[in-house]
């Protein structure tokens, strides 16, 4: 048996009892998904993605805020990072998440603070991507989506998650909007009747969703670092006789260089999701649930002391 082969249950363990170890010791390997705690570090890493010829969505880290002070102070800084994605020329937009912005406050009060950031960025003739969060949340995301295209703000664009049932018929309408969509698995582990659980059936379901996507001439964000996801995504654009600016490929910060290098090497558009913020402990620690091989940095730092 490999490293390797060795690491893999142990990974799963010590994921397991990542929350004991102090936050200093895990922002070492946070780092790997994070630019930062300031917005200054994701501007920065987002020009040494963009010199790569990488686009980037940059991130405020944080949801599910509690008062309306909290969801103005969010839509305040997504502003601010848009203000900074104009002044130092980024090649790249921002995604919002409605629960940030006051969702489970009162869905009018979101609506109003959604609008104002798509008012910012429209003005820079810039792009918002809103999340898609767990499934209490799809209903009333795509109701604000659809409010917004309403409006007329043709800015913006939606994430549908392979992984729950309700997607394709969800697709079915974006289709018909000609909607910007970006297309994941999904992390949010929901009940079965509302939800796939087995890999196969998720993968078999993004497929299916994909090509709806594609031959409904959609701007469709491929977003998966799954081998089998991306040839299968390779095979529809071929398939369709597509051409390079029809579509693009989507990855996390810090998961698969290697796949990330390959993509952009075969000349394929490639945007890098960029989080950044003083909530980067939450969003690090459902990483690393999604991707357990990272814990085997944490493992070999402990054993070995310096973690290579």
């Amino acid at each position: 048996m490999n490293i390797g082969e060795l690491m893999n249950p142990l990974n799963d363990v010590i994921v397991s009892t990542f929350h004991v170890f102090p936050k200093g010791f895990v922002k070492r390997f946070a780092m790997r998904y994070i630019a930062g705690e300031h917005v200054d570090e994701a501007i920065s890493l987002a020009g040494q993605l963009n010199s790569k010829n990488i686009m980037v969505t940059i991130d405020v880290l944080g949801e599910n805020v509690a008062t309306r002070g909290e969801a103005i102070a969010s839509a305040k800084s997504y502003e601010d990072v848009l203000h900074l994605i104009d002044r130092h020329k980024v090649n790249g937009n921002i995604s919002i998440k409605l629960t940030q912005l006051g969702l489970e406050i009162d869905k009018n009060f979101c609506f109003d603070n959604a609008r104002r950031i798509v008012e910012v960025a429209k003005g820079y003739n810039n792009f918002v991507r809103i999340d898609m969060e767990d499934a209490t949340t799809t209903t009333s995301t795509l109701e604000i989506y659809e409010k917004l295209r309403a409006s007329g703000f043709d800015n913006t664009g939606v994430v549908i998650q392979a992984r729950l049932r309700r997607s394709e018929s969800d697709v079915q309408r974006l289709v018909e909007m000609k909607a910007s969509v970006r297309l994941c698995k999904g992390i949010y582990i929901e009940p079965l009747n509302i939800a796939f659980r087995d890999r196969d059936e998720i993968r078999r379901n993004y497929i299916k969703l994909l090509h709806m996507l594609l031959e409904g001439k959609c701007r469709t964000g491929i977003a998966t670092h799954d081998d089998v996801l991306v040839k299968a995504a390779y095979d529809a654009i071929a398939q369709l006789g597509l051409q390079k600016r029809d579509y693009e490929f989507q990855m996390l910060l810090g998961v698969r260089p290697d796949m990330r290098n390959r993509i952009v090497a075969n000349g394929d558009q490639l945007r890098v999701y960029v989080p950044f913020g003083e909530h980067w402990y939450t969003y690090s620690m459902r990483r690393f649930k999604e991707n357990p091989q990272v814990a085997g940095y944490v493992f070999k730092a402990i054993v070995f002391g310096n973690g290579k």
